[in-house]
């Protein structure tokens, strides 16, 4: 199992899955940088691409999703309009209702940010949090071990 601590989010190497994504004009402020929300939804695409991936996978009812609970971003240099960026992805833990994700964000092969994400699992009927289901516990667990 993949150690959290151990993880170096700021290498390559670290993930398998990258979303490509690119910087659009509007994602920059008066300082000529992209802005920190937009770095933010550069996450989010990587994180709806990770998690639609393995929920295809577990083949789940209509009443199964995750939500957003918690996200922190540590930017490490300043990141510029044009151009296209690699987010990287990949499950680091799983809890009882919960699952952690960590990010890295790369441009031009230097990381410019690092970021993680707690979701929880979720029932959109009962809109109460959940435990995963056993398939869907057992693929992030091969995820997480990869």
């Amino acid at each position: 199992m993949a150690d959290q601590k151990a993880l170096d989010l700021t290498r390559r190497e670290t993930f398998k899955a990258f979303t490509p994504v690119t910087i659009r004009f509007s994602d920059t402020d008066k300082l000529g940088h992209v802005n920190n929300v937009s770095i933010a939804s550069y996450f989010e695409a990587a994180r709806c691409e990770l998690f639609d991936r393995v929920l295809k996978q577990a083949a789940l009812g209509p009443d199964i999703d995750y939500v957003l609970a918690r996200v922190a971003i540590d930017y490490k240099r300043e990141l510029h309009y044009p151009g296209t960026v690699e987010v990287g992805g990949r499950f680091v833990r799983v809890g009882d209702r919960s699952i952690v994700t960590g990010y890295g964000a790369f441009f031009d092969g230097a990381c410019f940010a690092t970021g993680e994400a707690v979701n929880v699992f979720f029932n959109l009927r009962t809109r109460t949090s959940i435990a995963p289901p056993p398939v869907l516990r057992g693929l992030l667990e091969m995820e997480i071990a990869a």
